[in-house]
């Protein structure tokens, strides 16, 4: 294949900002394009082949969009870039950008980072009720946080209230000390980490005092009617399907629920059915209920985090066990087992054993009672001997 030169402006002063700190960025595009990439000044040279070159030049030319609009360039957006080439669709990465759900308390954005997460928002929005399903590092839960804290500063909703089956992650930690609120407080970490990034400590602390904010487990749910709420359940995947059932009928009106899991993550007890996975299957065809289903692609945690993900997908696909087919004999009946083989001589002879005993031990009744005298004539033989 011929090498192709191609010439773009870049502004110097989104430079750095795409290509990243030591051309980290750079290295990524030329790694996985196969290009090299020559820097001067406002200009840059794209050497490759022709279908390279080009596609190197459209991922650069969404990345100086990116960061026109104040956007900080991260290893992720790069990569998903990348990743949208063969489909022809990284145009989408600055149409994404375009969706901001809110601000954190120190000012940053929070948006949707790839398609799955925004169609994922797209749909909480719509629906009532809205399943998000995914491997860690998708962003379900924080989205959902993001969503709910906004609804509630519009005044959509009334309270925000926040559960999750308290269940260790394959630890048994005891019994912990304190009141209800200190009980649950170490399974409920991760909901209040993204309510203090987003709404900050002290706003936190004075609505939960009001009790417009509720951070609770399941089991404390049974017999309330939700109206008017904004309620997330997380980690619905180590629920049984009693607890969701529970859960789903709760709901009141004026209320929106997010329900989000990983069902590659379940830490319930060995052959326990999950609530969520009965949900899915039950619920799928309600109107008013949405499913997204979020794969490693959506992962926006550390690149890393996405191989691991794939690497255990790819893995647990190829360890799928299937039951081993039942042998049969010639004639089609089923070969008795070793057990069954052991069994029936020992009960045969214990049946003949006993049928000896009777009639050797015991002479047989003939009025009800034994007979006597024929005791009576074995005692006679016997001291007759001695």
């Amino acid at each position: 294949m011929s090498i192709v030169e191609t010439m773009m402006n870049l502004p110097v002063e989104h430079s750095r900002n795409i290509f990243g700190q030591f051309d980290a960025y750079a290295k990524l595009i030329e790694k996985n394009l196969g290009v090299t990439l020559i820097v001067r000044d406002d200009k840059l040279k794209i050497l490759g082949t022709a279908e390279a070159a080009e596609q190197a030049k459209r991922v650069i030319d969404q990345l100086c969009l990116l960061s026109e609009r104040g956007n900080a360039i991260t290893e992720q957006n790069v990569s998903y870039a990348l990743s949208l080439l063969p489909k022809a669709q990284e145009a989408a990465v600055t149409e994404i950008d375009k969706d901001t759900i809110c601000h954190t308390i120190q000012g940053k954005p929070i948006k949707p980072k790839t398609l799955g997460q925004k169609q994922y928002v797209d749909m909480i929005r719509k629906k009532m009720i809205v399943f998000g399903v995914g491997p860690a590092g998708t962003g379900k839960t924080y989205l959902a946080m993001a969503m709910g804290i906004t609804a509630f500063k519009n005044d959509e909703v009334s309270r925000i209230i926040l559960t999750r089956p308290a269940i260790e992650a394959g630890e048994k930690l005891g019994f912990l000390p304190g009141d209800l609120q200190s009980k649950v407080d170490p399974y409920l970490r991760p909901l209040y980490d993204a309510l203090y990034q987003i709404m900050g400590a002290d706003s936190f602390t004075k609505n939960m005092e009001k009790g417009l904010i509720e951070v609770a487990p399941l089991a404390y749910m049974r017999g309330r009617t939700l109206d008017n709420a904004f309620i997330i359940l997380d980690e619905a995947q180590n629920t049984t399907p009693a607890q969701m059932k529970m859960f789903l009928t709760r709901i009141g009106f004026g209320s929106k629920v997010i329900i989000t899991g990983d069902l590659s993550q379940k830490d319930l007890p060995s052959g326990a059915t999950s609530g969520l996975d009965v949900a899915l299957k039950v619920l799928k065809k309600i109107d008013d209920i949405g499913i997204c289903e979020l794969t490693s692609q959506d992962v926006v945690r550390h690149p890393l985090v996405q191989k691991i993900v794939h690497a255990y997908d790819e893995y647990e696909q190829r360890t799928i066990k299937r039951p081993a087919p039942k042998k049969e004999n010639g004639s089609g009946d089923k070969k008795p087992s070793v057990e069954e083989k052991n069994t029936k001589p020992v009960t045969e002879g214990v049946k003949k054993t006993v049928e000896f005993t009777k009639k050797t031990v015991m002479p047989e009744k003939k009025s009800g009672y034994p007979n006597k005298s024929a005791w009576k004539k074995k005692g006679e033989r016997f001291f007759a001997r001695k």
